[in-house]
């Protein structure tokens, strides 16, 4: 007889954000998108320039003359717009930075996603970080192991679980509860016994 799958979950967003070799991946990607935008501003800072020259001189130059500066717009122009997308459109420089930068890191977590769930038994492990998990009971909760298991910080996670599956209903279900009190006899079941309630024979 097949035993039952046991699952269990992450949030790989709270690892993420506490796990510093994450946060230094990120912040080098970040440093490139900034560089790549300040170019991006610069070149359309002379793009404007240009523009600013041709508006003001177009009367005063000959047809060469603007016919030449029209020409320099449209290269400029041309050259911005291939800059951004060699640098931001899919498949593109972003993406390949991305991918180089971060797929070491991600490894690493996988790795050790792996091993908590192999050291404690589980044959699936869901991410909620990235599906929609309407309930599950936070014992099956694997993240605070995970991050352990990246020397990340988390003792006050580690409490807030604790805390979690302690209040989960579906974890009081199995304990022991304590016998009802017995129930008092109402008064207007009881019969009386005081004589003035008793009819007196006539």
């Amino acid at each position: 007889m097949a035993h039952a799958q046991k699952v269990g979950y992450i949030a790989s967003d709270a690892i993420r954000s506490r796990w510093p070799e994450m946060q230094q991946a990120e912040q080098r990607i970040q440093s490139l998108v900034d560089d790549w935008k300040r170019e991006a501003a610069e070149r359309q800072k002379a793009i404007e320039q240009l523009e600013a020259e041709i508006k003001k001189n177009r009367l005063v130059w000959s047809a060469d003359e603007r016919q030449q500066k029209e020409a320099e717009l449209a290269r400029l122009k041309d050259e911005r717009e291939r800059f951004l997308k060699q640098k931001f459109e899919p498949g593109g420089e972003y993406d390949q930075q991305t991918q180089l930068i971060l797929r070491p890191v991600e490894e690493k977590l996988f790795a050790a996603v792996q091993d908590v769930a192999a050291n404690e038994g589980f044959d699936i492990v869901l991410d909620k970080s990235t599906q929609v998990i309407p309930y599950v009971n936070p014992k099956y909760d694997l993240t605070v192991k995970v991050m352990k298991k990246l020397n990340i910080a988390a003792d006050d996670l580690e409490k807030e679980l604790a805390k979690a599956i302690e209040e989960d209903p579906r974890n009081k279900a199995g304990q022991k509860q304590s016998p009802p009190a017995p129930r008092r006899r109402s008064r207007t079941t009881e019969k009386t016994s005081d004589p003035s309630s008793e009819e007196i024979p006539r």
